[in-house]
């Protein structure tokens, strides 16, 4: 497998675990991280819940030392404050710091922030070039193909970027307007790669060791960053990894593999943030695990009513019996 070199940080395979808001959250990244992800992305951050001491915001920026490398995604509009919280955080342990410019999200984005930010390609500049100049670390970027299908200027946000001395970009072949539906835009990636000379990393509709296939061949990219392909499926980063060593694929986890890994998900969620968050927000990380397994819609409805690790374990017990 390939490395992939962002900066001065070397990833031991170039399978980047995307951000994604309620979901790549401590527990979830570090099984992804023991299934061979290279590089994991954080849940973003807003800058300014950093700079008025928002108590959940401690939470987000938690890291496991085992879950290393770890990249952590900042969002938000204003450069000073943005640039002061970047230098603020820097010695917490993740080894890139990235910038959001592609939540689509209405209430990020009618702030001026996240996917926004193709709308304004001189704030963007001003932006990274003093993020890039705030801290030591590599900064990177998540953009998309565009605003909307009128505005498809990733290519031009690219090359900002690079200018302004950003060490990364990844691409997410969809406009703010497509959110995350239709087909990721494969080619606008392949444009991008064309275009700078710093590592682009191809993101959207990666679900299997074929489609990172089909991507590298179709854009020739540097890195591949999964998102709702690893939803419910840590295993996809080791599947990906065996398929490109062996040229074999291996076999889909079995309903006992899929229990196990769903209490150990629930165990540390429940570690990390207590039994009445934790057992609540595995419910919809259960779903996803079980989609396409026998019994799997009845199992989802029981899952919704379990108040505890026990009422999941026993569960899991009938899900592997009847599977």
């Amino acid at each position: 497998m390939e490395t992939l070199t962002i900066g001065n940080v070397v990833l031991e395979n170039n399978l980047i675990l995307a951000p994604m808001a309620g979901v790549t959250d401590l527990p979830f990244r570090l099984l992804c991280r023991e299934q061979g992800a290279g590089l994991l992305c954080m849940e973003m951050v807003s800058a300014k819940a950093i700079f008025y001491g928002n108590k959940h915001t401690d939470r987000l920026l938690e890291i496991h030392p085992e879950e290393q490398p770890v990249s952590l995604q900042l969002f938000g509009s204003d450069p000073d404050i943005l640039a002061d919280m970047a230098a603020k955080i820097e010695e917490r342990p993740f080894a890139i710091l990235d910038f959001n410019m592609g939540c689509p999200v209405p209430k990020v984005v009618n702030n001026g922030e996240g996917s926004a930010l193709m709308t304004d390609s001189r704030l963007a500049e001003k932006i990274l070039n003093k993020l890039v100049r705030a801290v030591k670390k590599p900064v990177t970027i998540k953009i998309r193909s565009g605003f909307d299908e009128d505005h498809i200027n990733a290519v031009e946000i690219a090359k900002i970027a690079e200018n302004c001395g950003v060490a990364a970009v990844a691409v997410h072949g969809r406009t703010r307007q497509q959110y995350y539906s239709g087909k990721a835009d494969w080619d606008i990636i392949r444009q991008v790669k064309e275009a700078v000379s710093i590592p682009v990393i191809g993101n959207g509709d990666i679900r299997s060791a074929e489609d990172v296939l089909r991507m590298r061949e179709q854009t020739g990219c540097d890195g591949f960053m999964i998102g709702r392909g690893a939803q419910g499926n840590p295993w996809i980063f080791r599947q990906i990894l065996y398929r490109l060593e062996t040229g074999k694929d291996l076999p889909k986890p079995s309903a006992e593999e899929v229990a196990q890994m769903v209490l150990r998900h629930a165990r540390l969620q429940l570690e990390v943030k207590g039994e009445y968050i934790g057992i609540r927000e595995i419910r919809k990380h259960a779903a996803w695990y079980t989609a396409g397994y026998r019994n799997s819609s009845r199992l989802r409805g029981k899952i919704n009513e379990a108040e505890n690790y026990e009422d999941l374990e026993k569960l899991f017990q009938e899900f592997t019996a009847t599977s």
